[in-house]
């Protein structure tokens, strides 16, 4: 099986990521997929190749050896009062000394969707490669996750945007501040979660070393100037409307002298790195943000 490029026509994907952000109904998603079942497939069989498998894209394993995780649960008086998420290190970092290493962090941020498996997947990717990983859930104030990208997009959808913005700062001073730190941190995440990096960088300031936003929304350009953190933007050729906003998101981090790189992945398109969708998934653009990523996060935020 190729995963380098979708299987599926384009628009099918379009349609997807359509549905995903609420731009259509799940009604109009059905009627749309029906479009789409030719040639001996299913409606049934086009609905399960969109959808995210999570099991299929899992790369590192919960209960895997090299890694300890765990969920905690971090005060956030300015947002809607706690935010949980999942904390994880490497084993590596705290078996062979009484006190533990302390090592950089880098918070990990959803989509619009909640703490789903990938992401928890991302946070234990970034264990691996001796980072401290925390990935808040946005839904915690509703009960969290619900299992279900669907009725997580809904949940999401009802909470207070500025409070959850609050929740995440909250997460990102508490990974900072923890004695197992270096007190240097990073951020990453993936479209509502790369704007969110976007936005940690422009509130936090001198407090995050790294940003590195996957297809995200960049801040408005009279916010730039507050940004101190070393950004890096991946975007998908495909994904038209955030690639497009790159140049301008270049220029104005040109002039306000923050250091910089961005990224635009040809025949990508948005949600290109989750491999827990395979019709989105760009294996080779993946792969080599996913590189570029974690050589960012070693140079900017490893003590």
């Amino acid at each position: 099986m190729d995963l380098t490029r979708p299987k599926m026509p384009a628009e099918a994907i379009q349609l997807y990521n359509r549905f995903i952000h609420f731009e259509i109904s799940r009604r109009d998603f059905m009627d749309g997929v029906k479009r789409f079942a030719v040639g001996g497939l299913t409606v049934s069989a086009v609905i399960e190749a969109l959808m995210p498998n999570y099991a299929q894209g899992q790369q590192v394993a919960k209960n895997d050896d090299r890694i300890k995780a765990t969920y905690e649960t971090v005060p956030s008086p300015e947002g809607n009062g706690n935010i949980k998420g999942y904390f994880v290190r490497p084993v590596s970092a705290d078996s062979r000394n009484e006190k533990p290493t302390k090592l950089p962090g880098v918070i990990v941020v959803h989509e619009n969707r909640g703490l789903n498996p990938h992401i928890e997947d991302i946070a234990r990717r970034l264990a691996l490669a001796n980072f401290m990983a925390f990935a808040p859930d946005g839904l915690t104030s509703l009960g969290g996750f619900p299992g279900d990208d669907y009725r997580g997009g809904q949940m999401f959808s009802k909470i207070d945007g500025k409070k959850m913005t609050e929740d995440f700062v909250a997460a990102a001073v508490w990974l900072k501040n923890r004695p197992d730190c270096t007190g240097k941190i990073g951020a990453t995440g993936f479209c509502y979660g790369g704007g969110m990096a976007n936005t940690l960088a422009v509130r936090l300031g001198s407090d995050i070393a790294a940003a590195v936003p996957f297809y995200g929304g960049p801040p408005a350009a009279d916010l730039v100037p507050k940004m101190k953190a070393a950004v890096l933007v991946h975007h998908g050729e495909l994904d038209t409307r955030l690639a497009g906003t790159w140049p301008a998101y270049d220029k104005a981090l040109t002039a306000a002298n923050v250091p910089h790189e961005g990224y635009i992945y040809p025949g990508a398109v948005h949600g290109f790195n989750c491999d827990a969708t395979p019709e989105r998934y760009n294996k080779a653009a993946a792969d080599l943000a996913w590189q570029r990523t974690i050589d960012w996060f070693n140079k900017y935020a490893r003590a």
